[in-house]
């Protein structure tokens, strides 16, 4: 299980390499100007990515290493990471092929394992303890999908005639405020995740930034409330992680 970990993080970007050749279909880019909606982010906001994809191989590889073989918490996260990494990969092809309701429950089956593995690295101790590496980019993956998901069914409903161009804004805030809820509940979750936290809000950011130059009816709505949100998630991992450090000293006192 654990060489599927690997195989899988090396997966990722070679087929993102191949999806943003046009290798499948349309790059994210051309299906994005083609189902524009007020929950997509600027164009930037993509190359996280790179970002993940590099940590998410870090960890695939240091867990392989004789010190982390034997490692129980590595072991039992094994299955679902891989199964994360691997739907991650799948969707990407699907996504320029516009099969969209596949794509909608691979993205959300992806979400699932991974924001559980960063739940799971999460209770190992701060920032993972002394699994900080994977922590971190496994936590930045889930993150970024803990909003991703719910820009994709977006697009989705544009795509299958479910909302208009034209008439987005109602159906827009109540799936930023399902994305919110899901981020505020896993973050304190893990009593304030700051990579989870981080991934999420330079995408609330980049939405900001795109929708505030949107010409769609509703852009600058949205554009306050991706912002409002992001100020919220600001807020909470601040007070988590206070009172994590106030229940540590506490505790080393006690």
């Amino acid at each position: 299980m654990r060489l599927l970990v690997l195989l899988a993080a090396l997966a990722m970007p070679v087929v993102a390499w191949f999806a943003q050749g046009g290798a499948f279909g349309p790059d994210n880019g051309e299906i994005s100007d083609r189902y524009p909606t007020l929950l997509v982010a600027a164009g930037y906001a993509f190359s996280i990515w790179s970002l993940v994809f590099l940590l998410d191989l870090v960890h695939a590889v240091r867990q392989l290493q004789p010190r982390w073989r034997d490692d129980r918490l590595l072991g039992r996260i094994a299955p679902a990471t891989a199964a994360g990494l691997g739907l991650t990969t799948l969707w990407m092809p699907l996504f320029s092929q516009g099969v969209f309701g596949t794509c909608l429950a691979i993205i959300f089956a992806a979400l699932a394992c991974l924001a559980w593995v960063a739940v799971q690295l999460s209770d190992a101790g701060p920032h993972g303890g002394p699994h900080f590496w994977s922590w971190l980019g496994l936590s930045l993956h889930a993150g970024w999908l803990s909003l991703a998901a719910f820009l994709n069914v977006a697009q989705s409903a544009l795509a299958f005639g479910w909302t208009h161009e034209q008439a987005q804004l109602v159906p827009s805030l109540l799936l930023l405020a399902a994305a919110s809820s899901l981020l505020l509940w896993l973050n304190a979750r893990m009593h304030g995740n700051l990579a989870y936290a981080a991934a999420a809000l330079w995408g609330l950011v980049a939405m900001w930034v795109r929708q505030s130059g949107s010409p769609l009816p509703g852009s600058s709505v949205t554009a306050g409330s991706a912002l409002a949100v992001a100020t919220l998630l600001v807020v909470q991992t601040a007070w988590l992680r206070m009172r994590a450090r106030r229940l540590a000293a506490a505790g080393h006192v006690g």
